[in-house]
């Protein structure tokens, strides 16, 4: 619309996404589960809120990871909390878990998909029961949703995801999967202007869900590639 034209439809802001979280991985490992995301809200493409926690712990057993409108999450988020209430409140010896709470959270955003007016987000779920295989769910504002063995959100769909592809195996210790979890989001801190310097990681396990406080990534701007003007000489593997 030209900025001297007017409309008298309703503006929808959740068509466009203001403050933003970028990249997020899950994977299973051997004994659980594990999610991890950097700690950054961008405002457009400003680095505007550097502490920000994308993960959610829902109930006993589940871990929601977000990217997408900081706003939208939140939303959620006080719905998540609403049904764990109500669960904790019904007493009958039976609790929701990560498969519920998925299945919840994808009826959720069809819903709103089907309305035109949808949550933008991309949600990965993940937990683990005792009694129960872990569970990792990705879940997108179409309402798309799938199981898979590792996902990830945004850029690093394109960036982490080749990682996760060469060096994920089912048999996994919990220091191996946060090894290479830190990996891809160092990747993507170097090629994403939406990412940071700093993550969390959750970890659910049978003895419940943990979020770890905000993390250093260790970083090294130094390589030749990104330093020496390469173009000039002709060689076409140069970076700027």
């Amino acid at each position: 619309m030209a900025p001297g034209q007017y409309s008298m439809d309703a503006k929808q802001h959740t068509m466009s996404p203001v403050v933003t979280g970028a990249t997020v991985i899950g994977m299973k490992y051997k004994d659980g589960v594990i999610l991890a995301a950097d700690t950054l809200a961008s405002y457009g493409n400003e680095a505007r809120y550097k502490d920000v926690c994308r993960l959610k712990k829902i109930g006993d057993h589940t871990l929601l990871g977000a990217g997408g409108e900081i706003s939208d999450f939140q939303y959620l988020g006080d719905l998540l909390d609403e049904m764990a209430d109500e669960d904790w409140l019904h007493e009958d010896g039976c609790s929701m878990g990560p498969k519920e709470y998925s299945s919840y959270i994808g009826r959720v955003m069809y819903n709103r998909r089907s309305k035109f007016n949808p949550l933008y987000n991309q949600f990965i779920v993940v937990g683990k029961k005792q009694d129960q295989a872990p569970h990792l769910m990705y879940v997108d504002h179409q309402g798309t949703a799938f199981e898979e063995d590792f996902v990830a959100t945004g850029f690093g769909m394109h960036l982490g995801i080749p990682l996760l592809r060469n060096n994920w195996k089912p048999d996994m210790s919990l220091d191996e999967a946060k090894a290479l979890a830190t990996k891809c989001l160092e990747v993507c801190f170097y090629r994403d202007c939406k990412a940071y310097c700093k993550i969390q990681i959750g970890v659910c396990a049978g003895a419940g869900v943990e979020i770890g406080p905000p993390t250093p990534i260790n970083h090294f701007w130094g390589h030749t590639a990104w330093t020496e003007n390469r173009l000039e000489d002709g060689d076409s593997t140069g970076t700027w």
